[in-house]
């Protein structure tokens, strides 16, 4: 019997023992799963009631493989823990550490690669009465590297309770832990806007950092792969990236973790934005690289400046021309000359309305377009090349269209002018969407993000603004006797006014040639030809020839518009043409990858995104980035000069300028190292590249 008690009282004695070895245990030892091992860790062997103290979930993925971050990306999931704890223990969420991006184009996908040590808090009630704390965890997780594996895993740990608290040995674990959480940032006025297909975010830029990246938490909320815009200007930075195509609803507030050159992490709340009374939250934009909320009035301001300032790019100039050359005619009859004002004013609002319209539905249907838009068809240049044509022939004599803006002298006065005043306008819109004016590309990139009916308003003032000055003209009668009187002098002043529209005309071929290829140059040549031939043909047949010209001019005229369809047959890729041409340039083809690839070596880069049909483009082109101080510039700095060619249509480039809130050409973004990108002017000077290099590099 002795010996049973003795036994008994070993037995009793060993398991004393395990159990306080047990409770002594700060961590459940590794779990091994396919290509990655797990364990979980407490912060301390022995706690005490009230107290609140980090568990650990450790992994160790193999070379190459990665867990994932609380929003995984394209693809993946988060890894969870199901906690059960013992009555009163609360629990808190997993703190994530900073995370990173893996590309497996054409997904993007955030997480962890190597040691991934995940943190969270649990705490204790004050009047905790048991001797131990078991904590049970289910976890579940994802490791990939081309292919995805995933594994669950159930932990049991059990600490010691008492008076006072014991560190387990692991701390310098717990430091790196700790260490390799983004630090949060006062998020005090920081703000994000759903707009124009992006998540746009601002916050009052006192941060200690200059951030290269962003990542946002929430799920489907951003396109993961569409290019990140980060903009400093006056005090303020705003984050900008596409929407994900599975975007449904924003929530209240999302945490961004900002990213530094050196990796370390910033988290940020941003709360979406107040509505205001309207109903509609103040936007977002970007205006000349500086981030401010734009009230209507300052947007339709901006817009008829925009309009106003039209009037003095060189692709609208010849076509004004037959406007002054109208007005000088009517100087003597005011009722005339108003009339023809309201009538040209209608033509160009009506048709900046249309235009307007036109691009909002193409947009709602899917299509990536922006401003200019109709000049990215080579059909529709070539048409519009035909156009000109038309017209300087006939102000040179040769036909005469009946219109009250092709005729010269006193009979102008009883000629019915108000159709001509009409086409005038509808014409100078159409060719004065080649360019872009100062505050017009703000106005423009504001509309499109809007509701119909304000982008429809902005648009309206944009053609209100161009036409003002010949309102003015009409109705204000000082400005209106600086004209000088009709006279003989008119029909010559027409047929030289008609050498701004051959050059025009040039100017359209040669853009045409650009998106379609000599071989379709050249059958766009041969139905110039024709066309003229249709117009002199009418031209005899209004001198009273008989009704054999009619039929040779409308068969010249039916070979005309058949060649100018079918140079659309052997249109060659212009994109091909521009990247074999870039070799022995001082700039590369653009494109997304190769901005991302440049920028993730460090390299200063200028990007410019341009267009042939782009006057406003070519001229700072020929001023300020392809001279010989220019290229000495870029070459002096090491930055590299992407050129994008939105001279026919191309998704990532409008992507690309909506991003930057623009919906047109010419756009330039430099990016430097360490710095947000810096949005250089629409208008360059000769030295605008070597001043902003000098100023960034100090």
């Amino acid at each position: 019997m002795s010996l049973l008690l003795r036994w008994q009282a070993w037995l009793t004695t060993l398991l004393l023992i395990l159990l306080a070895l047990s409770a002594q245990a700060s961590s459940t030892g590794w779990q091994q799963a396919k290509h990655i091992r797990a364990e979980l860790i407490s912060e301390f062997q022995t706690v005490t009631p009230g107290q609140t103290f980090s568990i650990l979930l450790h992994f160790e993925p193999d070379p190459g493989w990665h867990t994932y971050w609380q929003n995984p990306g394209d693809s993946g999931l988060p890894t969870t823990i199901n906690w059960k704890l013992p009555a009163g223990v609360n629990v808190g969420h997993i703190q994530w550490p900073t995370p990173q991006a893996f590309v497996i184009p054409p997904l993007v996908n955030y997480g962890f690669a190597g040691q991934t040590l995940l943190l969270t808090e649990l705490t204790l009630p004050a009047d905790y009465a048991q001797n131990t704390l078991t904590i049970d965890a289910d976890v579940d997780w994802l490791v990939c590297e081309e292919i995805c594996i995933p594994a669950d895993a159930s932990f049991s740990l059990t600490l010691a309770v008492a008076e006072q608290g014991k560190l387990a040995t692991q701390q310098p674990l717990f430091a790196r832990a700790r260490a390799s959480l983004p630090l949060p940032l006062d998020s005090s006025g920081a703000e994000f806007a759903l707009s124009g297909g992006a998540f746009s975010a601002a916050i009052p830029y006192g941060l200690p950092l200059a951030p290269v990246a962003f990542f946002v938490a929430g799920t489907e909320l951003v396109d993961h792969a569409a290019s990140q815009q980060i903009v400093l200007q006056d005090g303020n930075l705003l984050l900008q990236q596409a929407l994900n195509t599975y975007f449904t609803a924003a929530p209240a507030a999302v945490e961004v973790v900002l990213v530094d050159a050196s990796g370390q992490g910033y988290s940020v709340s941003f709360r979406q934005q107040q509505q205001t009374e309207q109903g509609s939250s103040t936007e977002i934009l970007v205006t000349g690289g500086t981030l401010n909320s734009n009230r209507l009035w300052l947007i339709l301001l901006m817009a008829a400046g925009g309009g106003l300032i039209l009037n003095l790019m060189p692709c609208v100039f010849p076509v004004l021309s037959l406007k002054a050359l109208s007005i000088a005619a009517n100087s003597q009859h005011r009722d005339q000359q108003r009339r023809d004002a309201l009538f040209y004013t209608a033509g160009v609002v009506l048709s900046f309305v249309a235009l307007a319209g036109l691009l909002i539905a193409l947009r709602a249907a899917g299509n990536a377009i922006g401003w200019g838009f109709q000049l990215q068809s080579p059909l529709l240049v070539g048409l519009l090349a035909y156009l000109l044509l038309a017209l300087g022939l006939s102000l040179s004599g040769l036909v005469q269209f009946g219109l009250g803006l092709m005729n010269a002298g006193s009979g102008l006065a009883s000629q019915s002018g108000g159709k001509g005043s009409f086409f005038t306008g509808v014409l100078a819109v159409i060719v004065a969407s080649p360019c872009t004016a100062p505050f017009m590309g703000t106005a423009l990139g504001y509309a499109v993000t809007q509701s119909p009916q304000v982008a429809l308003l902005v648009f309206a003032a944009l053609g209100l603004g161009m036409a003002l000055p010949f309102l003015l003209l009409a109705y204000i009668p000082a400005l209106a006797r600086l004209l000088p009187k009709p006279g003989a002098w008119m029909d010559t002043l027409k047929q030289l006014l008609a050498w701004p529209l051959y050059l025009s005309a040039v100017w359209l071929l040669w853009v045409f040639g650009r998106q379609a290829g000599i071989d379709a140059m050249a059958l766009l040549l041969v139905g110039m030809v024709a066309l003229a031939a249709a117009l002199w043909l009418w031209g005899r047949v209004q001198l009273g020839a008989g009704w054999g010209n009619r039929l040779a001019a409308l068969l010249m005229l039916l070979l005309a518009l058949g060649l100018a369809w079918q140079v659309t047959a052997v249109a060659t890729s212009a994109d091909q043409q521009s990247k074999a041409s870039a070799t022995a340039q001082h700039w590369q083809s653009w494109s997304p990858a190769k901005l991302t690839e440049l920028r993730q070596q460090g390299q200063p880069v200028l990007v410019n995104m341009t267009a042939d049909w782009c006057i406003t483009c070519l001229v700072n082109e020929r001023v300020a980035l392809n001279t010989e101080r220019s290229k000495a510039a870029l070459s002096e700095y090491n930055v590299s000069y992407l050129k994008g060619d939105w001279t026919r249509r191309d998704s990532d480039i409008t992507a690309y300028l909506q991003q930057y809130q623009r919906d047109g050409v010419p756009l330039y973004v430099l990016y430097w190292p360490g710095q947000p990108p810096k949005l250089l002017p629409q208008i360059l000077t000769p030295d605008t590249l070597r001043q902003t290099f000098d100023s960034l590099s100090q």
